[in-house]
């Protein structure tokens, strides 16, 4: 099961009294949404989002079991389709919004869609299977240069040239079809130095390639600025400096405007106890900003 990581640092944060309405972005099986919920019952609700289809019926399924399904309203989509979904919903006075970027234990240990590089499983990747780019027709079908270029920007990996180079020669001899294959060609290139694995920024680079994570986020979050009422949250917490570093040029860009004010001069990070119990967490940061027009 996915454990939610900072959910007791956000719930304080975003100091939530009974009657708000929040939307949770990346709802996940409703870690988050639900101790949301929790806080603003019995007249609160909350718009709870995800691309995975298994989520939001899952979601549906607790909130029934929880007594809450009035609410929770689950939507499967993306959260750069924000503005749609909220007018669709009619979701409105929107008291806060919450975006959780990290990808779900599930989606690692059991969903087989080859986001574990300790897995033989298919070259997938997608969030939501109806999407059409796969990881798969990027290792075997992009350009070696383009291939490259995510794994430098995206995974910030600088023996980017190397690994490309291993997997063109690989496919030369015919397809790399699964996680396993893939990340043995990477090991195969990479010396180990430390004890992340030598896979882990390529197939962080496949992935977000693979969902256009980096610009539906920099979608999302002037939609974000845009729904939420006055004196409103948002609460973003990332597990990589990317996408810590948008959301940081967006909530200083947007306070030199007026339009926010930074409620974490320093992001929020787990503590001890947090990180022993879930050592995924170690590396999350969670920034809150408050909308003041």
């Amino acid at each position: 099961m996915h454990i939610p990581v900072l959910k007791e640092k956000l719930i304080t944060v975003l100091n939530l009294q009974r009657g708000d309405n929040l939307i949770d972005c990346t709802a996940g099986e409703g870690g988050h949404t639900f101790a949301i919920v929790e806080k603003i019952a019995p007249e609160g609700k909350v718009l709870a989002i995800d691309r995975d289809k298994r989520n939001t019926d899952l979601i549906i399924k607790k909130a029934k079991e929880l007594g809450m399904k009035d609410n929770v309203i689950a939507v499967n989509g993306n959260y750069s389709d924000l503005k749609k979904i909220i007018e669709k919903e009619e979701f409105e006075s929107i008291s806060g919004i919450v975006l959780d970027l990290g990808i779900s234990n599930w989606h690692i240990e059991s969903s087989g869609r080859g986001f574990s590089f300790q897995r033989n499983e298919p070259l997938d990747m997608r969030f939501n299977e109806n999407d059409e780019l796969t990881a798969w027709e990027i290792v075997n079908s992009w350009p070696p240069e383009e291939i490259k270029r995510i794994l430098k920007e995206y995974g910030e990996e600088y023996l980017a040239e190397k690994i490309v180079k291993a997997i063109v020669e690989r496919r030369k001899k015919g397809k790399i079809n699964n996680s396993l294959e893939l990340a043995q060609i990477i090991q195969g290139v990479v010396f180990k130095r430390t004890r992340i694995n030598p896979a882990t920024k390529t197939f962080q680079a496949l992935r977000i390639a693979v969902n256009d994570e980096l610009n539906n986020l920099y979608k999302v979050l002037p939609i974000a600025l845009e729904i939420l009422k006055e004196e409103g949250k948002i609460a973003v917490i990332s597990f990589h400096s990317i996408e810590d570093r948008i959301v940081k040029n967006f909530f200083k860009k947007m306070k030199l405007e007026g339009k926010l004010e930074i409620e974490t001069k320093k992001p929020i990070t787990s503590d001890y106890h947090e990180i022993k119990n879930n050592p995924k967490s170690r590396s999350a940061k969670l920034r809150v900003a408050i909308k003041t027009r």
